[in-house]
């Protein structure tokens, strides 16, 4: 069982690295595909809210879906989809062609999001230990070198298909291949009790607060994604080339502090990791609103990755914590907020920045990470007390009335 969970692992963490290239290549040519098809101004927003739209649908269908199959099998054909609507975006020429390929994109990628991340709680609850940050250390990494690989697209200028072609030629077979070795969990804890039918009004009460952790969470990624560069530019007076490093080094920093975070969690404990997540997330966003030039602008963007790059990754776990017997179901509906506040962050900068100013509109995001502070009780976990090594959920004893969803 052993060398079972171990090609699990290794399969699922190509998963991770797989979509973390494809989201990157998606992002980052963003321009490129505006310009091969003729998108005008005001019409790309609303392609590029379609995405996390429909990615959001996919993430419902989901946990509708993995009641009849597992979670595996969603993850094992959504995949696919996701490469091949990429090679869409790259082969078309019309309008119809984009917004067909980025349909299936969001829909795929919300299915295989939501299955990822089932599977991951999955295998965590197997390992009885910390693993969920190192596979989003691997998809961090896999963005990375999606950036770099767009970079050298438009360095040479080559065109989409040139670029999505070979990489889609690599990836697709790899991830059809590791997938035979996914792992489902099915041990006797992941069934859902009697009384999982009934209390979902109150199971979500308890999800809530996570869901929260999540939209905060990613309303301060999506800040740094889409208005790094234009801030320190625009507002602390940046080189064009200057502008283009914060999300470089944020990406970076999100790969370290993700790779040791597992180490941090068995060591102090899930709870006190997204607390100083939250705490160094917080002191960025202050770093960046007063930074009297770009390069304290650039520490606050560094301080940014450290600390926001624990709290999803965590919020998915602790909430296969908070629901065993239901964690699959958890998970995707947990999935829906981090499109909800990849949606809410940049038009809320934006707008903020315009009415009043960017630095003031950078101490939103801000407060809204140091709220996760009032929910990290829901990260915490209790001492073995089953004598087998596990650690518990402290909420696992409340669901001797309704612990599922």
């Amino acid at each position: 069982m052993t060398d079972v969970l171990r090609r699990g692992r290794a399969a699922l963490a190509f998963s991770f690295f797989a979509q973390g290239v494809a989201f990157a290549l998606l992002v980052t040519r963003i321009p490129a595909i505006q310009d091969r098809y003729g998108v005008s101004d005001g019409l790309l927003p609303l392609f590029l809210a379609a995405v996390p739209i429909l990615a959001g649908v996919g993430s419902v269908c989901t946990e509708h879906l993995v009641k009849r199959v597992p979670p595996s099998r969603v993850l094992r054909w959504s995949q696919p989809v996701v490469l091949l609507a990429l090679l869409g975006v790259g082969a078309g020429d019309q309008m119809v062609v984009l917004g067909a390929s980025l349909a299936a994109f969001g829909l795929a990628v919300g299915a295989l999001d939501a299955s990822m991340n089932m599977l991951g709680v999955s295998l965590q609850r197997s390992y009885g230990r910390s693993i969920m940050l190192g596979f989003h250390a691997v998809y961090s990494l896999g963005g990375i070198a999606g950036a770099s690989l767009a970079w050298v697209g438009a360095h040479w200028d080559l065109a989409l298909l040139s670029l999505y072609l070979p990489v889609g030629a690599v990836l697709l077979p790899a991830a059809l291949v590791a997938s035979r070795w996914y792992v489902d969990g099915g041990g006797p804890e992941d069934k859902v009790p009697a009384a999982a039918a009934e209390g979902g009004n109150v199971a979500f009460k308890l999800l809530l607060p996570l869901c929260l952790v999540m939209c905060f969470a990613y309303i301060g990624d999506s800040t740094v994604s889409n208005w790094s560069a234009k801030y320190l530019q625009d507002v602390l007076g940046s080189s064009d080339q200057l502008s283009t490093v914060p999300y470089n080094v944020y990406m970076v920093t999100t790969l370290l502090g993700r790779s040791i975070g597992d180490f941090g969690v068995r060591r102090f404990g899930a709870a006190a990791v997204v607390r100083a997540g939250a705490v160094v997330a917080a002191v960025g966003f202050a770093v960046v609103a007063g930074a009297p030039g770009a390069w304290v602008g650039m520490l606050g963007f560094t301080l940014l990755g450290l600390g926001l790059c624990v709290l999803v990754p965590q919020t998915f776990a602790a909430a296969g914590r908070l629901f065993p017997g239901a964690s699959d179901a958890a998970v995707a509906r947990l999935n829906i907020f981090n499109y909800v506040g990849f949606l809410i962050g940049s038009p809320l900068v934006g707008a903020l920045g315009d009415l009043w100013s960017y630095r003031g509109a950078m101490l939103v995001p801000m407060v809204l990470v140091l709220v996760t502070l009032v929910y990290a009780r829901s990260f915490e976990t209790e001492p073995d007390r089953y004598g087998d090594g596990h650690e518990r959920p402290r909420t696992a004893d409340v669901g001797r009335g309704s612990n599922g969803l």
